[in-house]
């Protein structure tokens, strides 16, 4: 079996596959003061409740946009698995190739994206990615990752305007009825939730006309089921990409 670590700003997902086929996976809270310890209790337990134990575990990949958490992620695999994990970066074989400057600086959950994307839709292709940040992600037809727009995330947003304005209330992430709000909460929600819609949709017309051809646009993130259906461009929903990709990354590179 293969452990899949996505290490997020906000979240970390963690997925059990048997070399592409997924098993389970899980969410937890990132918590950049969790020691190596208290990561493999939850491991421990998400794969005692599927009936498994840390044994079962062959190989370890990790993607992550969190530096510090990293180190902890690596001496948790060390410590417990008595292993090595493999670390998604732009030096890896993707099975595409990358045109941003420099390539280092592209984040492994997007490379990841972009490698699940091409291998299942091919190219062009657009991946909306719906986390703590909202990226859009480009690759070509002849797969080459073009680059991008990184966006503040529904939730950030919605975090930032409840803290920096003191009136305004923290909110539930979910469509009003009405654009026009009748209430500061329907305001907020209507401005953050349609306007996300709007923003995307637009982003995705402008990539569009650079790219001078229709590509395929695929939703993935933790909010992608809730925002991808009111897109006017959104075809594909794949809640998993991330982890798709990290797996297909792990194989293509440990069979060489």
């Amino acid at each position: 079996m293969i452990l899949a670590l996505d290490i997020g700003n906000t979240h970390s997902e963690i997925g059990l596959f048997d070399e592409e086929k997924h098993q389970a996976s899980w969410r937890i809270a990132t918590g950049v003061d969790r020691t190596e310890d208290e990561l493999m209790s939850f491991i421990d337990h998400f794969l005692r409740l599927q009936g498994l134990t840390p044994a079962v575990i062959d190989n370890i990949v990790i993607s992550s946009v969190v530096p510090n958490m990293s180190q902890i992620f690596v001496k948790m695999c060390d410590k417990y698995f008595r292993m090595s994990p493999m670390m998604i970066d732009h030096r890896l074989d993707l099975g595409i190739s990358i045109d941003y400057n420099p390539p280092s600086a592209v984040g492994a959950d997007r490379l990841c994206n972009a490698a699940a994307a091409f291998n299942k839709y091919g190219g062009p292709c657009i991946v909306v990615d719906f986390g703590t940040g909202t990226t859009l992600d480009v690759i070509s037809k002849e797969g080459v990752y073009l680059g991008g727009a990184i966006c503040p995330g529904l939730e950030t947003a919605a975090w930032g305007l409840h803290e920096r304005a003191s009136k305004l209330p923290k909110i539930s992430m979910e469509f009003p009825k009405r654009v026009i709000g009748k209430n500061t909460e329907g305001s907020m929600q209507s401005g953050i939730m349609w306007g996300a819609v709007t923003m995307i949709d637009g982003l995705i017309e402008m990539m569009q006309a650079e790219l001078e051809t229709p590509a395929d646009v695929i939703a993935t993130g933790g909010l992608c089921r809730i925002i991808a259906p009111k897109s006017r461009y959104v075809h594909h929903v794949e809640p998993r990409l991330v982890l798709e990709g990290m797996i297909r990354i792990f194989l293509r590179n440990c069979k060489k």
